[in-house]
């Protein structure tokens, strides 16, 4: 067997898939796109939106060293990046070296490690037509809006801004979200609570909920003062305590648009620089061991969260022997991918369970080790135990007698403790884990708000789901259990 090239996009990448390949393959970095739309449209919209491509100005060095080492090798395989974008780098370098007269195949490389190399090589594929044209339909279009939105944004503000099919599209949700801000018809609503104590300490907060079994909206300052006056002298009784499980879910490993939203407010990285650093560490970091750099991580651009099977057993085992057997569900949790998902690539994940954050971090720039980690811990608690809580609710009635009636307010508080971390035990060994999982699991879900509930209605039952959630310690409580109101903070009313 002869010789092989193996074309790649980058130049860091190159250098560590050598590595893997040995001396029979020669390994260049095309170093991004070598052929692009000219400066001028260089889109026939008259003739079916046929483009012209050209060779970079700045790629002329390196379609030669690309051509001249075609030359010298018997087989040409394709191993740029294994997205649209990748593949149309594929088709252009295709296009330059072979000049029409040579058939080369494509390869995929979604993890840099030995293994994720080896197997790209095993199973080369045809070059996708239909791949290609998604890129240069994006491409069109990227070229036609933006030579119309970029000449309106310079007349209008300022010469050389970019505009675009993204910018455009920001634009409008903007506006949309700004007219419906102009529509909005804001309502008064007060909200109303005491800090009560039973007899055991502490003293805990109960909200007001209700007047006489039905619900009370408070809209007004009248009305606000007449309730503070009245629980300022009411009598305060335990009704019901409610104790239950609740069962948190863990995430699901991280997908392109979830590591950015993550990096950007843990990390306070711009999503462009969240995926500089993901790059790096897909393409492979000197770990000084086994002859050069390592990949890390997988293909880090993917709107999938499935993840191999034989990933799954190694952090299974992981899980096992880290945290024990409790920490481990039966089965593997399995995540469902969205429906308009293209679910090209696997979720972002480790490429190895044995190279732990700690471990490499010497050899890591911080940023790269603060990215790593966020992915590691992620991918790890994906496949934990769910978290489980003693959630507690207890109902109060603070009863006031006037002349010959009386009038009964409900209150509720709600706290939780914690009775098993299960997945959140990835996160610093027991540690909260970062509040944008909040929403992720399975009782964290909530319905969207009813168009037709009022604001005073919405902006509520938005606060009591606040509360429900919250860490709050309510001391041992029973019902009939007589309470005092304690002050301060005693009642409290908010506009």
């Amino acid at each position: 067997m002869g010789k092989t090239l193996v074309v790649v996009e980058s130049p860091a990448k190159a250098k560590t898939i050598k590595k893997y390949l040995g001396p029979d393959y020669d390994v260049i970095a095309s170093k991004g796109h070598v052929k692009d739309l000219p400066k001028k449209l260089g889109v026939d919209v008259e003739k079916d939106f046929a483009e012209t491509y050209e060779v970079l100005p700045t790629k002329e060095k390196v379609v030669a060293e690309l051509k001249a080492a075609s030359k010298k090798v018997d087989r040409v395989l394709l191993a740029t990046d294994p997205d649209r974008e990748g593949e149309a780098i594929a088709f252009h370098v295709a296009d330059v070296i072979s000049e029409g007269k040579r058939d080369m195949e494509r390869v995929e490389f979604h993890e840099i490690t030995k293994r994720g190399v080896q197997h790209g090589i095993e199973n080369p594929r045809p070059l996708d037509e239909k791949l290609y044209s998604a890129q240069r339909a994006r491409r069109i279009l990227d070229r036609l809006v933006g030579y119309d939105v970029s000449a309106l944004v310079w007349s209008k503000l300022a010469f050389g801004l970019s505009a675009g099919r993204v910018q455009s599209v920001a634009l409008r949700l903007i506006v949309d979200r700004e007219e419906e801000i102009e529509r909005f018809q804001p309502e008064e609503y007060w909200n109303v609570s005491t800090s009560v104590l039973g007899s055991k300490r502490p003293a805990f907060i109960a909200r007001l909920n209700t007047l006489d079994g039905k619900k009370l909206a408070i809209g007004g300052g009248d009305l606000a003062k007449t309730v503070h006056e009245d629980l300022q002298k009411a009598s305060y009784k335990v009704e019901k305590v409610s104790l239950r499980e609740q069962r948190r879910s863990p995430p699901a490993p991280y997908t392109t648009s979830k590591i950015q939203q993550d990096a950007t407010n843990y990390l306070h990285f711009t999503a462009k620089r969240t995926m500089q650093i993901a790059q790096a560490l897909y393409e492979g970091v000197d770990l000084k061991q086994d002859g050069g750099p390592v990949g890390l991580i997988t293909y880090m651009r993917t709107d999938s969260v499935r993840v191999s099977n034989e990933a799954i057993e190694a952090v299974r085992e992981h899980i096992q022997n880290t945290y024990g057997a409790s920490f481990l569900p039966e089965k593997p949790n399995v995540f469902k991918t969205k429906k308009n998902a293209q679910d090209a690539h696997e979720a972002i994940r480790p490429t190895t369970l044995d190279l732990p954050p700690e471990t490499v971090r010497k050899h890591l720039k911080d940023e790269q080790f603060k990215l790593y980690k966020l992915i590691w811990e992620r991918f790890v608690a994906s496949q934990m135990s769910p978290a489980v809580y003693n959630q507690t609710g207890v109902d109060v009635s603070a009863t006031v007698a006037s002349g010959g009636s009386k009038k009964v307010y409900g209150l509720r508080a709600s706290g939780r403790s914690l009775k098993a971390a299960g997945w959140l035990e990835a996160y610093e060994r027991g540690a909260e884990a970062p509040k944008s999982l909040a929403g992720e699991g399975e009782d964290a879900e909530g319905a969207a708000p009813d168009p037709a509930t009022s604001n005073v209605e919405a902006a509520q039952a938005g606060q009591r789901s606040d509360e429900e959630n919250a860490e709050a310690t309510l001391p041992e409580l029973a019902e009939g259990e007589k309470l005092t109101l304690s002050s301060p903070p005693g009642v409290v009313s908010e506009q």
